[in-house]
């Protein structure tokens, strides 16, 4: 949320091949195939986070399940942060992320209908399929997280129709993305996996430090340096927000975008007291 962090239902795609190349037997895509997305964030933005588990607004602490607090309606939860000036909403199922199926699917459509603002929203999107079927009924960016390790041509895919559509999840601990809700390593390096799915057309990464996340213990800007580096698309920084100062030091360090979850659920700052540290 940003979490930060993926994507209904299926069989899992090919197996994961940790050898090689970062994604082993995926073609190129074909450049005048794919269509030029518009960056999602001309401005830098900060984005509450929804996350859902069980019906509810549940923030996790490390991405660990039993760690959540409950912060009550999701409905009620993204109108306040719209009539507080978000201009975006992160919505996760976290059941969807952990189980692999969008559990959380009715009060997910209850939030998207609720509020006139962008949403982009993750957890136990696994195909294709899913993704263009959310971005068909109004959901401005779809993120792909275990999905896109596991079959990254799904990125492509979404891409080739909606263009502004898949907002790619890599969710880090220790420096190594990791999926199926934080709990299974991949072996791949977030930024030159980044760079792979830059070129598959991801428009925009969504990067988790999984481990500040929750923590309010500030953030790492060094991981999102690298990111900024690495691509060219933007990245849509999360995990350990818990000041102003944190907001700026990542505005400053090039992310587009910054999630917000449980310092704005537990008030440490207002939304409005981030926009005015970032004039």
């Amino acid at each position: 949320m940003s979490a930060q962090t993926d994507d209904g239902s299926q069989a899992a795609g090919p197996p994961l091949d940790r050898s090689g190349s970062v994604f082993p037997g995926v073609a190129e895509p074909t450049p005048e195939a794919m269509p030029m997305p518009n960056p999602p964030f001309p401005e830098f933005e900060v984005v509450p986070a929804v996350d859902l588990q069980g019906g509810e607004v549940v923030q996790l602490v490390g991405g660990e399940r039993g760690t959540g607090k409950r912060y009550g309606d999701p409905v009620e939860a993204a109108r306040r942060w719209v009539e507080a000036g978000a201009r975006t909403l992160h919505v996760i199922d976290l059941d969807g992320a952990f189980e692999g199926e969008r559990t959380n699917a009715p009060a997910v459509e209850r939030v998207v209908e609720s509020v006139d603002v962008s949403i982009q929203l993750g957890g136990g999107i696994r195909t294709a399929a899913d993704a263009l079927d959310l971005l068909d009924r109004g959901v401005d960016r779809v993120i792909l997280g275990t999905a896109a390790v596991e079959d990254p041509g799904i990125v492509e895919e979404v891409a080739t129709e909606y263009p502004d559509g898949p907002v790619v999840s890599l969710d880090a601990k220790g420096g190594e993305v990791v999926v199926e809700g934080w709990t299974e390593g991949t072996g791949l390096e977030p930024a030159e996996a980044a760079g792979r799915y830059e070129d598959l057309g991801a428009a925009a990464i969504l990067f988790t430090d999984v481990d500040v996340e929750g923590r309010q213990s500030g953030v790492r800007e060094e991981p999102v340096r690298r990111l900024v580096e690495a691509v060219g698309v933007p990245i849509i920084a999360s995990g350990g927000v818990a000041t102003v100062d944190d907001v700026v030091a990542l505005r400053d360090a090039r992310a587009a975008a910054v999630v917000v979850g449980t310092a704005l659920y537990e008030g440490s700052f207002t939304l409005a007291e981030a926009r005015a540290a970032l004039e």
